[in-house]
């Protein structure tokens, strides 16, 4: 396949046959370009860097130096997901680095959101040239750029095709494999199940680059990171139970930096509020409000309020887009 376009006459790659396809061409394609040399990559658990991972891990194994960074703003489970599923099932060459420390004491204090989102970005590249520059023998540096990331680069939106932002002196010396850049979401989410990833990962909901950080507005404290992790995690389970996982776009929860006066075992409380937001879109550009029934409504008020500590109110965000955006921060 061209490296530069996609063919006008490519087939969509929605269907399982035609997602082997393009594993079977991808892979050979893969080892014509890399050889014998390595290759490193960010794996985040996120659904294009997964894809690359198992798709690189087929075509040349041990070749792959992944290096997954837990930097705390992730949600309850993915470190550990990412690690079972690519060291322990796929036996790949996983680093792992628990960064949480580093990247909660540099975001203390700092309530600005761009400031925020400004220092878990550079933090990472740092974290990430840290771990590169302990390597040698690495020429290649895998991406997940997809397809309209290639088409919001030419059209000036974003920058693309780039080492991600990597200090020269690392990013000179790699060359990009990019094997999904010709892939739109879906196909990409084919691709995943074809190469056997886990629903979890595959069909992962579009999460923030700064991760739990933009779901904690204001200065990040650690035990209020914590209840919005704990409080994503009975969200996403309940979801899972009713049925509703797969059939709404996004939800999630928000405690922002705010408290109130509550009642719990015959005591006063003052604690944050919890916000649960369900959305539907096509495009992002407008989002409409998913309308949760009143029965489980209450059913995930009486285990956010009881199961999470710090939380004694839940609220439920019912504003579109516009003139809501879809995160707070």
């Amino acid at each position: 396949m061209d490296n530069l376009n996609r063919p006008e006459n490519m087939a969509r790659i929605n269907t399982p046959a035609l997602a082997e396809q393009f594993i079977e061409e991808q892979i050979k394609a893969l080892r014509a370009q890399i050889g014998n040399d390595k290759v490193l990559l960010a794996l985040s658990g996120g659904v294009d860097s997964s894809v690359v991972a198992a798709l690189l891990i087929k075509a040349v194994g041990k070749q792959l130096v992944c290096v997954h960074v837990n930097h705390g703003l992730l949600r309850k489970g993915e470190p550990e997901q990412v690690i079972k599923v690519f060291r322990d099932e796929m036996n790949a060459n996983l680093i792992y680095v628990d960064a949480v420390d580093r990247f909660l004491d540099k975001l203390a204090g700092v309530s600005d959101p761009e400031q925020k989102r400004h220092i878990i970005g550079e933090e990472f590249i740092d974290v990430f040239a840290e771990e590169a520059r302990k390597l040698d023998g690495v020429k290649f540096l895998g991406q997940g750029t997809i397809w309209p990331d290639i088409l919001e680069s030419e059209a000036g939106i974003k920058a693309h095709h780039n080492a991600g932002g990597l200090p020269e002196d690392i990013a000179s010396r790699f060359e990009l494999v990019e094997p999904v850049r010709i892939l739109f979401k879906d196909e990409v989410r084919e691709v995943g199940r074809a190469l056997g990833l886990p629903s979890s990962m595959v069909d992962r909901q579009p999460f923030p680059g700064p991760g739990l950080g933009v779901r904690c507005p204001g200065a990040i404290t650690r035990d209020r990171l914590e209840a919005v992790r704990e409080s994503d995690a009975i969200l996403r389970e309940e979801f899972a139970k009713n049925g509703l996982e797969g059939k709404v776009w996004q939800y999630f929860t928000v405690v922002p930096d705010f408290k109130s006066t509550g009642v719990k075992d015959g005591k006063r409380t003052f604690n944050w509020p919890c916000i649960i937001r369900a959305i539907n879109t096509t495009d992002v550009m407008e989002v409409t409000v998913e309308h949760l029934s009143a029965d489980f409504i209450d059913h995930l008020v009486k285990r956010i309020t009881t199961e999470v500590p710090g939380i004694n109110r839940v609220l439920i965000d019912y504003t579109p887009k516009p003139p809501a955006t879809v995160e707070y921060e």
